[in-house]
């Protein structure tokens, strides 16, 4: 097997959530053709355990420690620098030594980045060179400057300038350059002209035998409880923001029509603010559990009420393929190809949302049509197999997936 050099932000396991999810699936599909050599950074303490995990798939490993807090310091010489915070967020002379030795040994002769800031370590020499930068942060930055006060408003916004410049250089750069959606290649597109033959797509998947209805899950709401749930990591800012809102806003109107109503939210690492939402009548918030689909199969809905989102909300893939009714806004809808009023339900405020989820809690029933979607649309092997070209044959003939929907 030829060597590839893949490189990520995060320790690509376990796959439980979003970025996490994607790279290793990414990474699994490519080790059944590849010798892969995995850099990636540990920013959670606990996940230093599955370092055994990741070795059926790889030929070597190098885990650096990334500590968050430290990280952040660090990134203020971006401001020195007239670059964004992100590069020296992640800046680290080890993995860049360690993956230009291992270029110019000959052990890797392909390599792909996994995220924007990781093409700083890609060595110039392999070919091709593909990024999967996953969705346009830059976008996401812009989106939060206008929530925050001065100065991180600023600073926000400055980040999302600065992220803009850099993803148009590395598109340009690298052989190919990925996405998670077909919206979000169109608006990589739009923005670097000059790179868009280079810029495609490659959805996401599920897990279907997984992500399962067909099981039987133990209940783990209290009798008599209607649940509605949101799953996710509830120390990431966007889904602080969005239960938030939805506990705050939108909750009370369900829970005055339906007494019976428990919005759940089901995450690991819940940020101060979220746990302080469990004061809330009829809120509750678990923390990271061992297995997020009991809380699915057994609510009467799920919500995703995102206001700042970018990519795919794998959180809406997995309620649909296990068959619940998912009410969303425009942001955490987009980029799915689904249709709105039968895969989904779609909510444009507050009013709208809280009338969606009284009437789901109201008849409480499945959502077969969702889980058809996916089955259709979101199979990991089939949507990977779509990058092989891009591999096998090198970027001069192999043609980057298509952008245009299905």
């Amino acid at each position: 097997m030829e060597g590839l050099l893949f490189l990520a932000h995060r320790i690509p396991f376990p796959p439980n959530k979003g970025d996490k999810i994607r790279s290793f699936h990414l990474l699994r599909h490519l080790s059944m053709r590849y010798a892969i050599h995995l850099g990636a950074f540990v920013d959670d303490p606990d996940d230093w355990q599955y370092q055994d995990a990741l070795k059926p798939y790889c030929a070597s490993i190098k885990l650096l420690p990334l500590h968050p807090r430290r990280a952040r310091l660090g990134s203020l010489a971006g401001l020195l620098a007239g670059e964004a915070l992100t590069l020296p967020y992640y800046r680290n002379r080890e993995l860049k030594r360690w993956a230009e030795g291992l270029a110019a040994s000959g052990k890797v002769t392909r390599g792909l980045a996994f995220s924007s800031a990781m093409a700083q370590f890609m060595p110039a020499g392999l070919a091709p060179r593909v990024l999967d930068m996953v969705d346009v942060d830059s976008d996401k930055w812009m989106q939060y400057a206008p929530t925050q006060r001065w100065p991180m408003s600023w600073v926000y916004a400055r980040e999302g300038r600065k992220l803009a410049a850099w993803e148009a250089r590395v598109a340009q750069d690298f052989d190919a350059t990925l996405l998670v959606s077909h919206a979000e290649a169109a608006l990589l597109q739009q923005r670097v002209p000059a790179a868009q033959h280079k810029i495609g797509a490659f959805e996401n998947g599920v897990d279907t035998e997984y992500f399962s209805p067909a099981r039987d899950y133990p209940n783990p709401y209290l009798p008599d409880v209607q649940g509605v749930v949101f799953t996710g990591a509830m120390d990431y800012w966007p889904n602080i923001d969005a239960v938030s809102w939805f506990a705050e806003r939108i909750f009370p109107a369900v829970r005055e029509a339906v007494p019976a109503a428990q919005f759940t939210i089901v995450g690991s690492h819940p940020a101060e603010a979220v746990l302080e939402l469990a004061r809330q009548p009829g809120v509750a918030v678990t923390g990271g559990v061992p297995d997020v689909r009991p809380w699915l199969a057994h609510a009467a809905c799920a919500v995703a009420p995102l206001r700042i989102a970018r990519g795919i909300q794998n959180k809406v893939l997995e309620a649909m393929a296990m068959a619940r009714p998912v009410v969303v806004s425009t942001q955490a809808a987009e980029g799915i190809r689904a249709e709105a009023g039968r895969d989904f339900v779609l909510a444009l405020d507050e009013a709208e949302f809280a009338r969606a989820v009284v009437a789901q809690l109201q008849r409480v029933s499945s959502a077969a049509p969702a889980r058809d979607c996916i089955l259709a649309h979101y199979d990991w092997t089939r949507n990977l197999s779509t990058i092989d070209p891009l591999f096998e044959q090198g970027p001069a003939v192999a043609p980057v997936p298509e952008t245009c929907p299905a």
